[in-house]
């Protein structure tokens, strides 16, 4: 197994678009991509993909979905992931909210029925909203990472403020690391690794855009720098 692949819970977007949709019932969002990455690392050799989700929030807070996206992994045959998550937002204060729950993801199309990338994680997320924008504290933790026996975490600081009416910046840097080197390592045998990330948020007739700029402290071709465009359009159901 290579770093190509997926490294943590589910997507933030959909995450925070869900989160935030306390009114929301059934909703569904499609977003076309020029690179799926996620912490830095491509999922398609540096290639588009076609993201879905599908997305149920309760009015006391809690949630399911599902999530889709096209991959391409080095080494194998794998061009599907489908991930499947449960959790609950609550609103503590007028400036704090927790966000928690759990994922599974599935990885679907390797000829090899011997290999078994399937694994559970879970997440939580602390917001903190001010006069000066939104601030995050994620982390993530799964212990069988990869179905590898492993366990492996993932802390993230993220800041997002709003510049002008509909346009917004956030910044964040995250840090991934394999408690077992012998279950998964990262890059040249690393115990952990860095994700420093900004990005340009707007929307406009109904949908959304995104222009982010990457990059990792590992040195290969799918963590390199990169910048990443990405459109999508939510459809309450």
């Amino acid at each position: 197994m290579k770093s190509t692949l997926k490294l943590s819970a589910l997507t933030c977007a959909s995450l925070l678009v869900l989160a935030q949709q306390s009114q929301a019932e059934l909703s569904s969002t499609v977003n076309l991509t020029t690179d799926y990455t996620f912490n830095g690392v491509s999922q398609t050799k540096s290639d588009p993909a076609l993201q879905a989700s599908l997305d149920y929030g309760f009015d006391n807070g809690w949630y399911i979905g599902s999530w889709a996206s096209n991959v391409d992994f080095v080494g194998d045959d794998v061009n599907l992931e489908l991930d499947f998550y449960a959790g609950k937002f609550l609103q503590l204060n007028d400036k704090v909210s927790l966000d928690t729950g759990i994922a599974y993801y599935t990885y679907h199309g390797d000829k090899d029925v011997s290999r078994n990338y399937d694994y559970p994680e879970a997440y939580t997320k602390l917001g903190y909203s001010s006069n000066l924008g939104e601030s995050e504290v994620n982390g993530w933790y799964s212990w069988d990472y990869f179905g590898l026996g492993g366990s492996h975490y993932i802390m993230m600081l993220a800041h997002t403020f709003e510049f002008a009416e509909g346009h917004n910046v956030r910044f964040s840097v995250d840090r991934s690391t394999s408690t077992n080197l012998d279950n998964w390592s990262w890059g040249n045998n690393k115990k952990s690794y860095n994700h420093y990330r900004v990005e340009y948020m707007t929307s406009l007739n109904g949908f959304d855009f995104n222009i982010a700029a990457e990059n990792t402290t590992i040195d290969t071709k799918d963590t390199d720098e990169r910048i990443v465009f990405s459109v999508a359009r939510t459809f309450n159901l």
